[in-house]
């Protein structure tokens, strides 16, 4: 674990997200809690406005941009590095016009007329597979074979379509998805995070996992949503082990902290 991976800090300027329920929703509450995550440890603030929960309601463009505008205005402004959690691309085209340093997409920028804005710009990019392909996650059942057969094949296409567009691998990031974006049985997202060496083996590209108090944690443990802090350190630490370079979490404290404390034990590289 001496290569710490980057830790980006959750901010939902939602009012249905699963995990913290719109206590974050007010531009005023949002812009301080993301000061108070980068004092934590986080390294870039992702700000997303709109859930992505199968019981979420559809957010448009325009409100999508109304949430961002006045949180990136003023964090943006205080230098801090933003990611814009979004598969719209009119909130894409919103965050790279005000310097957003990532653009995640769990879709994995399946808009193909917007190639050529994301390969003029400088924004690093987060491809998400999701078995859902479109929209918000639901409860459907993972497909049939090997689940990270499924994801490479995903990504060979997508990453052969960004990079005919211009867009250079360089910049490019893979999330394999996590929870029902892989289907609803836990066993599903646990075979993903200990296959992560696998993917980055394979493409050759840097592995960003997004765990933080999700379903398959809280099936397992029986916990809800707030009361997941250690089963979701304890998987973001495995991701870590088996060779994510991005870690996307609620709280960036204990797992900065966690960190720490095992680059001094020189841990063996648990991702062959």
């Amino acid at each position: 674990m001496n290569d710490r991976p980057l830790i980006f800090g959750i901010v939902n300027i939602t009012p249905d997200s699963f995990s913290d329920g719109g206590k974050y929703f007010a531009a005023e509450v949002a812009i301080a809690h993301a000061r108070k995550l980068m004092d934590e440890g986080a390294d870039v603030i992702d700000l997303g406005p709109a859930s992505s929960n199968p019981n979420a309601a559809p957010v448009s463009a325009e409100e999508e941009i109304r949430r961002l505008a006045p949180v990136i205005e003023v964090l943006g402004g205080e230098g801090v590095p933003l990611s814009v959690d979004s598969f719209r691309s009119e909130t894409q085209a919103f965050a790279l016009a005000n310097a957003a340093a990532y653009l995640n997409d769990i879709q994995g920028f399946a808009d193909e007329s917007f190639y050529p804005s994301l390969a003029a710009s400088n924004a690093k990019l987060v491809l998400m597979h999701s078995i859902q392909r479109e929209g918000n996650a639901d409860r459907r059942a993972a497909p049939e074979g090997d689940i990270v057969r499924h994801i490479s094949a995903f990504f060979e296409t997508r990453l052969a379509a960004l990079e005919a567009a211009g867009v250079s691998r360089s910049r490019l990031i893979l999330d394999p998805g996590m929870g029902f974006f892989l289907g609803p049985k836990p066993e599903t997202s646990f075979e993903v995070l200990s296959r992560i060496g696998e993917i980055e083996a394979r493409f050759g590209l840097p592995v960003f996992i997004s765990v933080s108090r999700k379903s398959f944690l809280r099936a397992v443990t029986g916990k809800a949503p707030g009361e997941a802090a250690a089963a979701t350190l304890a998987a973001e630490l495995l991701a870590v082990l088996r060779g994510a370079a991005f870690i996307r979490t609620h709280e960036p404290g204990p797992l900065r902290d966690a960190l720490a404390v095992a680059a001094h034990f020189g841990t063996p590289d648990a991702r062959n």
